[in-house]
């Protein structure tokens, strides 16, 4: 037995093609939700990356007040020749600090959104703040 189908113009049940509303409407959905949990997660994936960049400077500029200080045996004199991060997201200043900060305080500060409340600090013994950003 042998099926022949009908292709009149007028029989179009049979060879629908195309979505139905309820169809692009579940897609839209899908493709909502999927939205709604990968958004969140990207931009703190940014902050994060942001962040490293402020991070990395700071670093960078302690080892070179560390040099300074190796050949003048003070802190005072030393002068950064870095004043933004690599990637230019933070401005990198220093102060000469007191004895119970070790000698000096490096700060990186920004005007992006890198998920700090604070600027991100350095000191010449080691302590980092905010310690929820490093």
């Amino acid at each position: 037995m042998s099926y022949v189908f009908d292709r009149r113009a007028g029989d179009v049940s049979k060879h629908q093609r195309g979505f139905t509303l309820i169809e692009l409407l579940i897609a839209v959905v899908i493709i909502g939700i999927i939205a709604s949990i990968a958004y969140p997660s990207y931009t703190r994936y940014v902050e994060r990356s942001v962040r490293s960049d402020g991070q990395t400077a700071l670093l960078q500029a302690a080892s070179e007040m560390e040099r300074c200080y190796s050949r003048d045996y003070t802190y005072e004199e030393c002068d950064l020749d870095m004043t933004d991060s690599p990637s230019g997201h933070y401005a990198i200043s220093t102060d000469t600090g007191s004895q119970s900060d070790g000698g000096y305080v490096l700060t990186a500060t920004t005007q992006r959104s890198d998920g700090c409340d604070e600027d991100l600090t350095l000191n010449a013994k080691g302590v980092r703040a905010p310690e929820a950003c490093w």
